[in-house]
């Protein structure tokens, strides 16, 4: 295992009876990055987490955390490691301070070390007004909030979180996102699941999609968008378009198809590649049509994972 890797799954086997949950899984997560893991339901990623977190037994396989095995007596390993599950974890009877405390001391035994990072975890999630409120006085957003505190108030180094912003508002969901670049940003390394592919776009430096237990996409978003057959979307606005010149411009070269998305209103997609923009502009102007409006896109997060699973995430 390299300085760089904070987790390394190798060739990971976890059956349930005869459903096999993990398929010879593999995968690194880098030391300050945030990995966006993605996937269907059912397709593994919480029986992973629970593998290396130590929380599941597995069949085969090896896992490293920060160059070693998670054991039960590893607990400088564990003290190193946050966890964020998706289901709000408080006691209802102790208030926002008290539930951080709480959680805060399964890590730490001195108190005054404790207190302040408890009240530098309160700061961080901005709930300095409520720290004397029981968890039933917090909306859903707040209540959220107070779940992350209470996973990361022992500053460590790797972070998981499962669906931190299910079931928020947007005001709540964009202050969370904005506190996890900030996590990392203070170093921390986080594995973060989500529904919201636009979350995973927008927050991770790489993502990992898994289905049926298996690691079949691996990358940036770049990197991702060279995995599968739809290359670059051009919208335009285009004016007094014969139905002969539309035929002819679909013998441009990589253009799979033309669509009419309104009035005047048309959407190329592309094979494969990116830079038609200057192809397509030297046709117009050849036949002396005009356009404007024109912008082009790359396959977006949401189009790659129905690509390589079948399957809308935002469905499941």
């Amino acid at each position: 295992m390299t300085d760089n890797i904070a987790v390394e799954v190798k060739q990971l086997v976890k059956r349930y009876g005869k459903l096999v949950a993990l398929d010879h899984f593999n995968l690194s997560v880098y030391k300050g990055e945030i990995l966006g893991l993605l996937g269907p339901n059912g397709c593994g990623k919480t029986t992973l987490i629970n593998s290396i977190l130590g929380l599941l037994t597995y069949d085969k396989g090896d896992i490293d955390v920060f160059g070693e095995e998670l054991k039960p007596n590893s607990y400088k390993i564990k003290q190193r490691i946050g966890v964020v599950p998706q289901e709000v974890a408080l006691f209802e009877e102790l208030t926002v301070f008290e539930n951080i405390d709480f959680f805060c001391g399964l890590y730490l035994e001195d108190k005054d070390e404790r207190r302040r990072l408890v009240n530098e975890a309160i700061k961080f999630v901005e709930l300095d007004k409520y720290s004397k409120f029981i968890p039933k006085k917090l909306s859903g957003g707040l209540k959220r909030r107070l779940n992350i505190a209470c996973g990361i108030a022992h500053q460590p180094d790797l972070i998981f979180m499962d669906e931190p912003t299910v079931a928020v508002d947007a005001q709540s969901r964009n202050f969370i996102l904005e506190g996890i670049k900030r996590l990392n940003e203070n170093g921390a390394t986080i594995v973060y699941t989500t529904h919201y592919l636009d979350e995973a776009e927008q927050i991770s430096d790489r993502v990992v999609i898994i289905d049926s237990g298996q690691n079949i996409a691996d990358g940036t978003l770049e990197q991702l968008q060279q995995k599968v057959n739809q290359g670059e979307i051009i919208n335009i606005e285009l004016f007094d378009i014969s139905p002969e010149q539309i035929e002819e411009m679909r013998e441009l070269p990589n253009l799979n198809t033309i669509e009419k998305t309104g009035k005047n209103k048309w959407r190329l997609v592309y094979d494969e590649g990116n830079n038609h923009v200057v192809q397509l502009v030297k046709f117009i102007e050849e036949h002396e049509l005009s356009y404007t409006q024109l912008y082009s896109q790359m396959p977006d997060l949401n189009s790659i994972f129905l690509e390589l699973t079948g399957k809308e995430l935002r469905d499941q």
